[in-house]
């Protein structure tokens, strides 16, 4: 009996267009996810969505004890306070102590301004050291017009008269009037006070005579 050759059993090529669904197939495959969808929004909107909500979280260490708070004092339900006020006590007579405010203190009297500088006082007078003779006015002359005149002056320091008037008139506006200008052109040593030439006044007659 010769033996027969074996034969390997014939090679089957895979099919892809067996596998495919068909079109309804896939109609209903669509329609089946599209209507879980609208049911799950219905779900979500419904109010109720405790169900994706996570759970309460697990305590990770044990919670601390804490000593009560005091009871609120007794008074007004708008005001309490939890913290206790000291009582104020009282004085001997039972009066309650009371904050007296006390007026600041006067402000210290302004120092007195001191006095204006006084002017030395003269320790001698002013003395003549020229003294040109007055003019006899003419027409007094011819009048026969004669008299004193007291003529007084104020010397300056530098023995110039300053200012120069009739003290005492002699009775005639020329002889007056002789005088003044004649004193005017003197010249006179100043006054002194305390080793300084100092303004001094003086009187000086003045006699006109025929």
């Amino acid at each position: 009996m010769t033996d027969m050759p074996a034969t390997s059993p014939p090679h089957r090529s895979f099919d892809l267009a067996a596998w495919r669904p068909s079109r309804r197939a896939l109609f209903w495959v669509l329609g089946a996810f599209v209507a879980g969808l609208l049911l799950f929004l219905l779900v979500w909107r419904g109010g109720d969505s405790d169900f994706y909500r996570a759970g309460p979280a697990a305590p990770t260490a044990a919670n601390p004890h804490y000593a009560p708070l005091p009871a609120p004092m007794a008074g007004d339900s708008d005001e309490v306070s939890d913290i206790p006020v000291p009582a104020t006590p009282a004085t001997d007579n039972g009066e309650q102590p009371r904050l007296v405010e006390t007026a600041p203190p006067p402000p210290p009297p302004a120092a007195p301004a001191p006095p204006p500088p006084q002017a030395p006082i003269a320790t001698s007078q002013p003395q003549p050291v020229s003294m040109p003779a007055p003019r006899y006015p003419a027409q007094a002359l011819r009048n026969g017009e004669q008299g004193t005149v007291m003529v007084s002056a104020e010397i300056s320091e530098n023995g110039i008269p300053s200012a120069v008037e009739v003290a005492r008139s002699s009775g005639s506006r020329q002889l007056d009037r002789a005088a003044v200008d004649a004193v005017r052109h003197w010249r006179f040593r100043p006054a002194m006070a305390e080793g300084r030439p100092v303004t001094g006044r003086v009187q000086v007659p003045i006699s006109f005579k025929q």
